[in-house]
């Protein structure tokens, strides 16, 4: 540990304020990203998590040290620890195309409230440590992402004349790493129509993708739906 905030450990009106002061700051650079980013969690809030578990944490250390309370110090703690999780579940949102969005606020405001514990528990060096770690992976390791991230479900229409020609195309994506997540057939005899959702296990070259189904025998069109 650093002995710098040695001083700092002990509870007394000058420590609660270096608390405050440090919990605000910590929370403040990880809300302030958030707000950059125009996300609905952004500086005010942090800082709102990051100050309460602070002094959630500090109000344990004082009923068990000064107080002489027979209550486990922690408890507190580990009660805000899922507390958060329902504030974070209120960034989250399912947008029409389907697509979850606000994992990542979430999983901030959660971490902002552990820095705030930490914070109040006189841990310093681990709360500005899980901090730095925070803004590394919602900053630089956002940009990292996208290269690592694979081409997303999309669905797609195919009209048909023979049965055999679904059971074919269908075989051809599987074949080629593309799971088929939903499926709904309708129609009549020699018309039938097949939609499919089909989530890519690897990148793919969707006109190459097309270009093979749509030589199949019995397929008559094929179209990707535009959500």
């Amino acid at each position: 540990m650093l002995s710098f905030f040695d001083v700092f450990r002990d509870i007394n009106m000058l420590n609660v304020l270096f608390r405050f002061g440090l919990a605000f700051l910590l929370g403040g650079a990880i809300g302030m990203e958030r707000s950059f980013k125009n996300r609905s969690a952004g500086f005010r809030t942090h800082i709102l998590v990051t100050s309460a578990a602070c002094v959630a944490s500090m109000t344990g250390i004082y009923l068990y040290l000064n107080l002489k309370m027979p209550t486990d110090v922690s408890r507190i703690g580990a009660q805000i620890v899922s507390g958060l999780g329902f504030i974070g579940a209120g960034t989250i949102i399912v947008t029409k195309k389907p697509k979850v969005k606000g994992l990542s606020t979430a999983a901030g405001l959660w971490a902002s409230g552990i820095v705030g514990v930490a914070v109040g528990a006189g841990f310093y060096e681990g709360a500005i440590v899980a901090t730095i770690v925070v803004l590394l992976a919602q900053t630089l390791f956002s940009y990292a992402e996208q290269y690592i991230r694979t081409t997303p479900e999309f669905d797609i229409t195919l009209r048909y004349q023979d049965r055999g020609a679904l059971d074919e195309a269908m075989r051809y994506c599987k074949d080629h790493r593309l799971a088929i997540l939903n499926l709904k057939v309708t129609g009549d005899m020699n018309d039938y129509k097949a939609k499919l959702t089909l989530l890519p296990k690897l990148r793919i070259d969707e006109a190459r993708l097309f270009d093979h189904i749509r030589k199949i025998p019995g397929i008559t069109e094929i179209n990707k739906v535009n959500i």
